[in-house]
């Protein structure tokens, strides 16, 4: 069982091709090798191959220690549940809950072709027609996504819908407090009014929780999106909040340069209100309170920017652009407050 004389991190090819050949016999035909796929933030994802064929790895990042955040066990289930609807999702190979083998729980599916497009640069290159299709593409996967009928793919139990917005609500206020370690101007005031409009939520569908297109693969000749990504925020609940996180990714922030994925500046990319109509026509849902779904998608990206920057006040975190963090988290409370009140 030989594999490639630098292992990537957190990946022992030796252990993965023994345990892959007990559990699927004859799938693995050649020496593995594999790399990691940068650009995750959470789960580490990596490519191995045997040089005739390609899968995906997927685990918990190293040394993590809430199991619950990192569940491969909801990630791999989601994917099996989905693979064989409408929606695109890569074919899964197998879980494995052994830490023995990797040292934490991981799954394995087939790799799919694609580009991941993070950046409105990235998309420009594609051209404003092929953009536009992309771009649109992904609110018709959406709306796919929202079709599923939870039950009659063994999704059932997925989640709690009951009251979710109020959990949701709840759960990021405390995060919040978390990592609190300055005032911010307007972040209560922000908070507060989402709880104050809270809307009636529809009917519970299947949700991914961070639906935006660098976490698609788009790929062939006519830009279809081959592949959703990263499922390890997807429950039961409110479908609408997929819907305005994705209209918050396609705002434009302002901004010259931002550490959060943003495609809104690439020529032929469509509006907000457009991917909303889109939306809105084609699954049928009344999306009237949109934008109280999008200030709510500009909070949580306010108390997440918070968190980074306050664990670089701490000196918790590595790498290059922490130090401008900080200054961006009063741009997004703007974006969520106007939202909010101006609609």
């Amino acid at each position: 069982m030989p594999s490639t004389s630098s292992d990537p991190r957190g990946l022992d090819l030796h252990r993965l091709r023994g345990h892959l050949d007990r559990v699927r016999p004859g799938l693995v035909t050649g020496a593995l090798s594999g790399r990691l796929i940068e650009g995750g933030r959470s789960n580490l994802t990596y490519e191995v191959t045997d040089g005739a064929a390609r899968w995906v790895v997927r685990r918990p990042p190293l040394g993590h220690v809430l199991a619950t955040a990192h569940d491969m066990r909801r990630e791999h289930r989601v994917i099996e549940a989905l693979h064989g609807t409408a929606v695109p999702v890569p074919r899964p190979v197998l879980l494995c809950e052994d830490e023995e083998v990797l040292g934490a729980p991981f799954y394995v599916m087939e790799y799919v072709d694609g580009v991941p497009y993070r950046t409105a640069g990235q998309l420009a290159a594609l051209g404003p027609e092929r953009t536009r299709r992309a771009v649109l593409g992904l609110v018709d996967t959406l709306v796919d996504l929202h079709a599923v009928d939870p039950q009659a793919v063994g999704l059932a139990d997925f989640g709690r819908p009951e009251g979710f917005l109020d959990r949701q609500l709840r759960r990021w206020g405390k995060q919040l407090a978390a990592s609190r370690g300055r005032d911010l101007p307007g972040i209560d005031e922000l908070h507060g009014g989402l709880g104050r409009k809270l809307p009636a939520s529809p009917a519970p569908t299947v949700v991914h929780g961070d639906f935006r297109l660098d976490n698609v693969l788009i790929g062939g000749p006519d830009d279809r999106i081959r592949a959703v990504l990263d499922w390890e925020m997807s429950t039961l609940g409110d479908p609408l909040t997929d819907l305005g996180l994705l209209v918050m990714y396609s705002s434009d922030l302002g901004l010259t340069e931002s550490p959060v994925s943003t495609t809104s500046g690439a020529p032929g990319h469509p509006a907000p209100a457009e991917l909303v109509e889109r939306y809105a026509a084609r699954s049928g849902r009344d999306t009237g309170a949109i934008s109280w779904y999008t200030a709510f998608a500009w909070f949580k990206l306010a108390v997440i920017l918070e968190g980074i920057h306050y664990r670089w006040t701490l000196g918790q975190t590595v790498g290059a652009g922490f130090d401008r963090i900080g200054e961006l988290v009063p741009v997004f409370i703007e974006h969520g407050l106007t939202t909010l009140q101006e609609g």
